[in-house]
C-alpha cells in the first residue's frame, strides 16, 4: 500500500478565514457549533468530576487548576519577567507568548494573573476546539470534524486544556496555522506559525508544517502553481513561520552568551536529546519489567505507544503533507528526548490530527456505537483528569 500524502490545493480567498463554511460568522458559528458544544460537554464533565473530587480530598479547585506546577512558572514570568540571575536560568525554558499575554490582559482584566491565565487557557481552548473542528470538517465532512473535536476533548490528559498552561493556546496556533495551509492563507500560516513558535518548543513543528507546504507550494511548476499566482506569498510564508522560534531561541542565546544557550537551560531541566534511548528504556521498564508500576506512568507509556500507531494510520490514510509534518516533528521531538517522562503525554496533546483515523472510524459508523465510544472516552477522561491532578504526586 502507497503511504505517499494525497496532494491537497490551497483554494485562495481575500477575505480572513472563515473557521467553517458557512455565510459568514455567524454561519462558520453555527457550523461548527454541534463540536463546540461536544467540547464544552466533556470538558464540563471533566470538570465536575474533579471539582467532586477535590472536595472529597478537602482541596479547592480553583488553585488546582490555577496555581500548580508549570502555571506558578508562568505566573512568575508574567509577573517580573524571566531570571537575570545567570546561575539560575530555568524560567529561560518557558516560552514568552503565553505569560506576555498574562502580564498585558492582567492590566485591563479584574481578578489575579492566575485567574487571568485561567480565563486564556478556557477561551483559547475553545478556539482550539474550532480549529480541530474546522481541519477535521475541511478534510472529511462535519460529523467527522465533530468527532474530532470530541476527541481531543477527551483526550486522556485533557484536563490541562482548562488549566494555566500553554496546551490551549498552542493548539488553537497550530490547528489555524494547518487549516490556513491547507485554504491557501499563506498570510495567516505564517503569522500563526510565528506565534506557535514563541509559545512553546514544540512550535518547531508548526513552523516545519508550514515551512514544507510552502516551499512545495513555490516549487510547483508554472502548470501547477498556486491559484491567483501566489507562489511568492508561499515561500514568503515559508521562510517566514521559523521565526518565533528562531528568535526566541536566539534571545536565550544571546542572554547566556553562547550558542546553544536555551539548549543548555533545558538541560538544567534534564532534557537533551538522545534519540530515543530514553523512551524505549522507560517503555520497557514501565510496561514490561516493573512489578508495581505507578498507574498514571503507564498511561503516558501506552499514550506514547498509541500515538506512534496512530501516525503509521495517518501515513497509511495518506494526510495532507503539512498534517503529515506537523505530527511526525512533535513525534520526533516527544519521542527523542532524554527528559522526564511524566508530561509527554501532555506534550502530545496538540497533536490532534493523530486523531483523525479514530475519528474518521467513529463518524462511520451507527450513531449508537459512536455515541457508546465517546461516552467512554469523555467518562475516562474525566476520571484520569481527577487522579492526575489529585492522586498523581507529580506535574500533569
Amino acid at each position: 500500500m502507497s503511504v505517499t500524502p494525497v496532494p491537497y490545493v490551497p483554494t485562495p480567498r481575500t477575505s480572513a478565514p472563515a473557521p467553517a463554511p458557512g455565510a459568514g460568522r455567524r454561519g462558520a458559528l453555527r457550523h461548527a457549533a454541534p463540536a463546540l458544544l461536544g467540547f464544552l460537554a466533556v470538558r464540563l464533565l471533566g470538570l465536575a468530576v474533579l471539582a467532586r473530587w477535590a472536595h472529597g480530598k478537602g482541596h479547592g479547585l480553583w488553585p488546582v487548576l490555577a496555581r500548580t506546577w508549570d502555571s506558578l512558572w508562568y505566573l512568575d514570568i508574567a509577573a517580573h519577567g524571566y531570571a537575570a540571575d545567570p546561575s539560575y536560568p530555568r524560567n529561560l525554558a518557558f516560552f514568552p507568548l503565553f505569560p506576555g499575554l498574562v502580564r498585558v490582559l492582567s492590566t485591563v482584566l479584574p481578578g489575579s494573573r492566575a485567574s487571568v491565565a485561567l480565563g486564556v487557557a478556557v477561551v483559547c481552548s475553545l478556539a482550539a476546539a474550532w480549529g480541530v473542528f474546522a481541519v477535521g470538517d475541511r478534510l472529511h465532512g462535519r460529523r467527522t470534524g465533530t468527532v474530532l473535536a470530541v476527541l481531543w476533548a477527551a483526550s486522556p490528559v485533557a484536563a490541562v486544556q482548562w488549566m494555566g498552561y500553554t496546551e490551549s493556546l498552542f493548539t488553537a496556533l497550530a490547528a489555524w496555522a494547518l487549516y490556513a495551509v491547507l485554504d491557501g492563507r499563506w498570510a495567516w500560516a505564517a503569522g500563526l506559525a510565528v506565534a506557535a513558535g514563541l509559545t512553546r518548543p514544540t512550535g518547531l513543528a508548526v513552523a516545519a508544517a508550514v515551512s514544507t507546504a510552502g516551499l512545495l507550494a513555490a516549487c510547483r511548476g508554472p502548470g501547477r502553481r498556486e491559484p491567483g499566482g501566489r507562489a511568492p506569498q508561499a515561500l514568503l510564508a515559508a521562510l517566514t513561520a521559523p521565526l518565533g522560534w528562531l528568535g526566541y531561541v536566539g534571545w536565550v542565546a544571546l542572554v547566556r552568551g553562547r550558542w546553544d544557550g536555551y539548549f543548555e537551560v533545558q538541560r538544567r531541566w534534564g532534557n537533551q536529546w538522545d534519540g530515543g534511548a530514553v523512551t524505549l528504556r522507560e517503555l520497557k521498564r514501565y510496561l514490561v519489567h516493573s512489578q508495581a508500576p505507578y498507574l498514571f506512568l503507564s498511561v503516558v507509556s501506552v499514550v506514547l505507544l498509541l500515538s506512534a500507531g496512530l501516525y503509521l494510520c495517518c501515513l497509511a490514510d495518506r494526510q495532507p503533507l503539512p498534517l503529515l509534518v506537523f505530527t511526525g516533528v512533535l513525534l520526533l521531538v516527544v519521542l527523542g528526548s532524554g527528559g522526564v517522562w511524566f508530561p509527554r503525554a501532555r506534550f502530545l496533546l496538540p497533536g490532534f490530527p493523530l486523531l483523525l483515523p479514530l475519528a474518521v472510524a467513529i463518524a462511520r459508523a451507527r450513531r449508537p456505537v459512536a455515541a457508546l465510544v465517546l461516552a467512554g472516552a469523555a467518562l475516562s477522561s474525566a476520571w484520569l483528569g481527577g487522579y492526575m491532578l489529585l492522586v498523581w504526586a507529580g506535574a500533569p
